[in-house]
């Protein structure tokens, strides 16, 4: 567990008779605070992955990790607890708390006691941990049969054509969804009955649970059923005609046919199911090849546009010219490294006031806090770190809030004093602290809140960099995601990151998600559905035809009224007319568009074909085009769908542009409505609008991966691109905006046109960016380099006088202090129209 030298106190054993035993719990305990003497004292809970999501430390699998003082009360330790990359972990809150020292030195014991145990027991897999039973064989065939019994079922109401529509599907997509829905709940329910019949002490199922290695998905993959094959995110597409592979017939949707493996790794594949699982294999090699070079190219332009920005003295972060990006990073000034929590907060109070309750236990005769002492124990806070806020008039009062001293967050003390409420003084459980640990838990928080702010020379800019580039390799390249409905894709993975920060004009799938003012009425959404969505005079005309008479000759429109209503449309027949005629391709004039009756127009040719004798070829290319004229909804639209938020809520999901229109509309909640196009969101609303839009698009872009990184790096790459007044992508183009320097735009791309325009022009490079400093061999103003030492040289005149009597030496020493070295003057900032830019004094 250590080495020779180190005494351990061994706690009281859990069993005395007939031998002295220990809990595992306890040598877990011993682990981490081996000596009585030692002062670490760990709180925290963590909820595993076997935890049931109800009883906490009552939990029957106990998956719950509860550590009081250092000793494990409940809890299975798994990588939740011990792992990296969870901000709630045994090593990171001991690193937090106790130092690195502590954080190492309990791993190391960790380390020595797992290496002696696997020695001593080992821990092997072999096949026959995946060997699956009789019964549980028997189970998977019958839920498969019933599986593909449904999948047929579907199929033949398909080809029939009594398939029932999903919103926004045609006949195909609808037979694709549901046949997928239907297949992964085959394997899922295959996977659940292997999971079920495998014993407690399988290796591979401990591995999947611990964490350590592996899913339960592996698991039933090996024993139960490898499952629906993916190409592209849907099922194999027909690589001959009509068919995925020649093995089939022709035009067959079967499970089989379409890419599912019904057998397991165990029992071995059949030779199409082999080759359907080599497709997705060989997407996947594909894709890593192709994602490589995607992402090395995204890291480096992040790095060339963030890398100058730093955090100077005053608090605010500028870029080399002195341009300022954000007057405080991150909204708070805290260090993204040093935040506690899975939600990036400067203090986890929960796990803050567990720690001060453990350490200063309550003694008899204590009292509890009441609102009034904790109401005291909040106003001496403030009054010694001297948190005050000036608030502006208006509607804007609260976020106008300026902080003096010693600069605690007026958020931060908000969210401590309605922690305090909430918590502490909760009505229904009473007050559960003292008011010495009241006491103790405020100076705890503050002096904590003050060593996590952001140090000043820090380079944010490359540290925001490398955290959004970083992910972008373990994101997938092609991915997605459906917008509650299953024929609508979102982009997702390295190709939706690159549409954000290049600023496109266009992105592949534009959504607008607009909110109902109505959004429980369903018949209320299909109205603003119908205003919203494109409707051609071809989807609502029973009939189009060209009637030919000896003294006339016309084109006729009969529209059908029926569907109209059931479409829930605003269509007349006048405004049936008015659409054809200010369709600009038909060029027709009033005369030409009559109203024959309640459902009827009439489209007479133009004079000019009729003097040309072209009359009929005219109507024949009217037919023809007359389909095609939109009498309602939006042009920019692809289509609507209501989306069943799941809550007896419903709200409309548009595939399209022109937000501004769909604002507009009559029913929908304008002020909620919301696009993930960033470039719409700054035409329509403005450049805060495109800023709050970059932010929340890389965040679900992220979490939709699985992945999360903290909101101060995507809300200083949103500030770069949006802080000159416009939104610039991170590409050559918008770099050139963003950035005055020759040597820094010649070392990104297109070297030789930048240094011979900046010949050509006689431009100035001063030579303050990190690119520029790193070329000319100098060091860089980010960091230690950030400031400079004046030293005053002193001149010592030194006179020897030898006294010829005695012999001795005097010594007059003057001391004359030099001039100092005047340093060359660093150019104004003149600020002239948002920008900043250099003035050389003459």
């Amino acid at each position: 567990m250590g080495d020779a030298l180190m005494s351990v106190d061994l706690p009281t054993p859990a069993i005395i008779k007939p031998i002295e035993l220990w809990t595992g719990k306890q040598v877990f305990s011993v682990l981490i605070r081996p000596r009585a003497e030692d002062q670490i004292f760990v709180n925290l809970e963590v909820a595993e992955k076997l935890y049931n999501k109800k009883d906490k430390s009552m939990c029957p699998d106990d998956g719950y990790v509860c550590i009081q003082n250092s000793e494990i009360m409940s809890g299975r330790l798994g990588k939740a607890t011990l792992g990296s990359g969870n901000k709630a972990g045994l090593f990171y809150v001991l690193n937090m708390e106790y130092g690195s020292k502590s954080a190492a030195e309990t791993m190391n014991r960790l380390a020595k006691l797992s290496a002696r145990w696997l020695g001593t027991r080992g821990f092997s897999i072999g096949i026959d941990d995946v060997t699956p039973g009789a019964e549980l064989s028997a189970e998977k065939g019958r839920r498969i049969e019933a599986g593909y019994a449904t999948c047929d079922e579907r199929i033949a109401s398909y080809e029939k054509g009594t398939l029932t529509l999903q919103a926004g599907c045609n006949a195909e997509e609808t037979l694709e969804a549901e046949v997928l829905g239907v297949l992964s709940s085959v394997r899922e329910a295959a996977g659940n009955a292997c999971l079920q019949a495998l014993p407690k002490h399988n290796a591979p199922l401990i591995m999947a649970l611990c964490g350590s290695k592996g899913s339960t998905i592996n698991i039933s993959q090996m024993i139960a059923c490898v499952g629906q094959q993916a190409v592209s995110g849907s099922r194999p597409p027909d690589g001959f005609a009509e068919r995925s592979l020649p093995h089939f017939k022709r035009g067959e949707k079967t499970p089989a046919a379409k890419g599912f493996v019904a057998n397991s790794f165990f029992s071995g594949m059949r030779p199409t199911e082999f080759f359907f699982h080599t497709m997705a294999g060989r997407e996947g090699l594909v894709d890593t090849a192709v994602k490589t070079a995607e992402t090395g190219y995204m890291s480096r332009r992040l790095m060339k546009a963030l890398e100058d920005l730093s955090l100077l003295y005053d608090g605010t972060v500028r870029n080399s010219m002195g341009g300022i990006v954000q007057l405080q990073y991150g909204d708070d000034g805290m260090e993204p490294t040093l935040m506690e929590g899975n939600d990036a907060q400067p203090i986890e109070f929960k796990r803050c006031l567990m720690n001060v309750k453990g350490l200063y236990r309550r003694e008899r005769g204590e009292r509890d806090a009441t609102r009034a002492s904790c109401d005291a124990a909040l106003q001496k806070v403030q009054e010694e770190h001297r948190i005050m806020h000036v608030s502006a008039s208006g509607r804007d009062a609260e976020e106008h809030e300026l902080v003096y001293g010693e600069s605690i967050s007026r958020l931060f003390y908000d969210q401590m004093c309605e922690f305090i409420t909430n918590e502490v003084l909760s009505p229904s459980e009473g007050s559960s602290i003292t008011e010495r640990q009241l006491e103790a838990f405020l100076s705890t928080c503050m002096q904590k809140y003050v060593t996590k702010r952001v140090e000043p020379g820090t380079a944010v800019g490359a540290i925001g960099a490398q955290s959004i580039g970083e992910p972008g390799t373990q994101m997938t390249l092609k991915t997605f995601h459906f917008a509650g409905v299953a024929s609508m894709n979102i982009t997702l993975g390295v190709p939706r990151i690159k549409e954000i920060i290049n600023a496109s004009k266009n992105i592949s799938t534009p959504i607008i998600t607009a909110a109902l003012m109505s959004d429980k009425d369903v018949k209320a959404a299909r109205v603003v559905k119908g205003r919203v969505e494109k409707t051609t005079l071809g989807e609502i005309c029973s009939e189009i035809s060209v009637v030919v008479r000896p003294d006339d000759l016309y084109l006729e429109l009969v529209l059908d009224l029926e569907a109209i209503n059931q479409l829930q449309l605003d269509v007349t027949i006048h405004s049936a007319r008015m659409a054809v005629l200010a369709a600009p391709k038909l060029k027709l004039k009033h005369q030409n568009v009559l109203i024959a009756g309640e459902n009827v127009l009439h489209v007479l040719p133009p004079e000019e074909a009729l003097n040309d004798k072209k009359a009929l070829f005219t109507l024949q290319h009217l037919r023809n085009a007359v389909p095609a004229v939109i009498v309602q909804g939006i042009p920019s639209v692809g289509r609507a769908v209501i989306n069943d938020k799941g809550d007896g809520t419903f709200n409309l999901i548009v595939e399209g542009v022109n937000l501004q229109h769909v604002m507009g509309i009559e029913g929908v909640k304008g002020t909620e409505t919301t696009t993930n196009h960033v470039m719409e969101a700054e035409r329509t609303l403005g450049i805060e609008a495109a800023r709050a839009s970059i932010i929340k698009e890389i965040d679900d872009t992220m979490q939709a991966h699985g992945m999360s990184i903290d909101n101060r790096h995507s809300m200083l790459l949103a500030d770069v691109m949006t802080y000159k007044g416009e939104v610039l992508g991170i590409t050559r183009f918008g770099m050139a905006k963003m950035k005055d320097s020759v040597l820094m735009l010649a070392s990104f791309e297109k070297t030789t046109d930048h240094l011979f325009d900046a010949a050509l022009h006689g431009r100035t490079d001063y030579i303050d960016g990190v690119s520029e400093c790193i070329i000319m061999g100098i060091p860089m103003p980010i960091g230690t380099g950030m400031f400079r030492l004046q030293h005053r040289a002193m001149k010592l005149d030194v006179d020897i006088n030898l006294e010829e009597n005695d012999g001795t030496e005097q010594v007059t020493t003057t001391v004359t202090p030099e001039k100092p070295e005047i340093l060359p003057k660093r150019p104004a900032l003149l600020l002239t129209g948002g920008y900043c830019r250099p003035v050389i004094e003459v």
